[in-house]
């Protein structure tokens, strides 16, 4: 198949490796719309879209044997990663190839112990080494990128502009240690942290604490999304879409503010609508100078 002119970074046959959500579907077509005929690994137990407009085929995200088949059977030059995983797998689930062997004992151990980003990072290579090239979401989607500054009707005030401060340096920090992307600040203290649980079940504890007294009712607070330090940015940029608005407003938040051009907005037209209705404002910002550490 030859590569439309203008693709980027694209070689051979693009195809996208499909998790949970939408986030593949906004790629896959954002992919047509440049020319190319994407094909769609939908990772059994993970995917839950409608894929049958598309050639596809369903497969254990730890079969490299089958992934590697596929690939050189449909001349697979490139792949996307997009869409959430909800389970690592286990070892006993894996099906390496010859190239792939060497690695395993590598596996074994990030697997059970490593973080998120190393993980992914070390699936990237796994990749990679079986012939193809990952490439960004967003080199083939931009305009899932989120822009700097205020979108919609609403803009923050001087008191959330506190808060977003003290969120971005704890964001900053979380990411460091590979453990989350997100923090929430309310009345300049941090109050809550994103671990594993994700960003929805973040807030949602926000909305107990705030439902309980925890918090102080006269202060709303805001939620920052940023990319970890030195992430992979192939992999797992900060997201938010027009859920994690609503989760934001029942949590008693006054905004969100995320890593401008390093974050992805799942439905602009869909954020941006249900914050205006809402009252909340969504804004993009550059985060902390890391040496600063503020």
């Amino acid at each position: 198949m030859s590569v439309p002119a203008g693709s980027p970074d694209i070689a051979g046959r693009l195809a996208i490796l499909a998790g949970k959500g939408r986030f593949p579907v906004l790629v896959a077509e954002a992919a047509r719309d440049l020319g190319h005929d994407p094909y769609v690994f939908a990772i059994k137990g993970e995917a839950d879209q409608d894929w049958s407009g598309f050639d596809q085929c369903e497969i254990s995200i730890a079969d490299l044997a089958g992934f590697a088949r596929v690939v050189r059977r449909h001349s697979i030059g490139s792949v996307v990663l997009a869409g959430g995983i909800g389970r690592r797998p286990d070892m006993a689930e894996i099906r390496p190839t010859w190239r792939s062997l060497t690695g395993f004992f590598t596996a074994l151990r990030v697997v059970v112990s490593g973080g998120d980003d190393k993980l992914l990072r070390f699936a990237i290579s796994v990749l990679e080494n079986e012939g193809v090239k990952v490439v960004a979401a967003q080199r083939v989607a931009p305009g899932l990128l989120g822009p700097a500054g205020p979108l919609g009707r609403v803009r923050p005030a001087k008191s959330d502009l506190a808060d977003i401060r003290a969120a971005a340096t704890a964001a900053l920090a979380l990411g460091r240690l590979d453990i989350g992307q997100g923090a929430v600040s309310v009345g300049g203290r941090v109050v809550a942290l994103e671990g594993l649980e994700g960003t929805d079940s973040m807030l949602a504890r926000v909305a107990d604490l705030r439902a309980s007294a925890r918090l102080p009712a006269a202060r709303a607070g805001v939620l920052v999304k940023l990319c970890k330090p030195g992430q992979d940015e192939r992999a797992d940029l900060p997201s938010i879409g027009p859920g994690t608005v609503t989760n934001a407003h029942a949590a008693g938040l006054a905004g969100i503010a995320i890593e401008a051009g390093r974050s992805l907005m799942l439905d602009r037209d869909g954020v941006i609508a249900e914050a205006d209705r809402l009252g909340l404002f969504v804004t993009g910002i550059e985060p902390p100078d890391e040496g600063a550490g503020s």
